[in-house]
């Protein structure tokens, strides 16, 4: 194999991934990733559907792969590996019972999948890493995974919550997004009772339901929501 096929074919794979990753990717993307032109990415994506890969283009958004069809694993680096049991173990520190189970869960099936000589590297980075910072050394709430489920859903979201200043109220809210500042996850959401958007620490909601009704996506992004109530 000469040279420069090298490179092409390192970036097919890579390519591959990425479409396997993503529900739908832009040859602007693909482009930018691999610093080649939007040509040259064109002529990729025709290579690949050549040999085979059931890859779907939509006029104006982009490519995405044939939903059901798989693709045998991918082997990950030996950094790659690393990369996710340090992953692992940060989150382990995390104080939401939900996104610790679902991470261990997740990552044990990625797991499953490394080299012999990965999973005998792994055992041992996870017995030599460690992350604090988690002072009570507890979880403090189990409702991350919920609301997770409740934005990209749209639905609407009854909490029971105990402010910083302990005083309680039940609200019924519109999940927006979440961010994590000094250890602590803010849920940013509509509230009803207070007719404008607010955020609240998911540590100090005290109960959740979800609601099977939905609401409507307001006209929000991350940008606009710092901008107009965080600066």
């Amino acid at each position: 194999m000469g040279e420069t096929e090298k490179p092409r074919l390192s970036r097919l794979t890579t390519i591959l991934t990425q479409l396997q990753s993503k529900r739908i990717v832009t040859a602007k993307y693909l482009s930018e990733k691999h610093n080649v032109s939007t040509r040259t990415i064109y002529r990729d994506i025709k290579t690949l559907e050549n040999s085979g890969i059931p890859i779907i283009t939509e006029e104006g958004k982009g490519y995405s792969i044939m939903e059901g069809y798989h693709l045998p694993p991918i082997l990950f680096t030996e950094n790659e590996a690393n990369a996710l049991i340090t992953i692992e173990q940060l989150i382990a520190s995390n104080k939401d019972q939900s996104l610790i189970d679902n991470i261990s869960s997740a990552l044990e099936k990625i797991k499953a999948i490394l080299k012999y000589s990965q999973k005998g590297n792994a055992d041992l980075l996870t017995d030599r890493i460690y992350f604090g910072g988690n002072k009570n050394e507890k979880t403090t709430s189990n409702n991350l995974m919920q609301i997770q489920s409740a934005i990209i859903h749209f639905k609407l979201l009854k909490i029971d919550y105990n402010s910083s200043a302990n005083k309680k109220t039940t609200r019924n809210i519109e999940p927006f997004a979440i961010y994590s500042i000094n250890g602590n996850f803010l849920l940013i959401a509509y509230c009803r009772l207070r007719k404008d958007f607010r955020n609240f620490r998911i540590d100090f909601i005290e109960t959740m339901v979800v609601q099977n009704q939905t609401f409507t996506p307001h006209n929000m992004t991350m940008q606009k929501y710092f901008k107009e109530y965080i600066q």
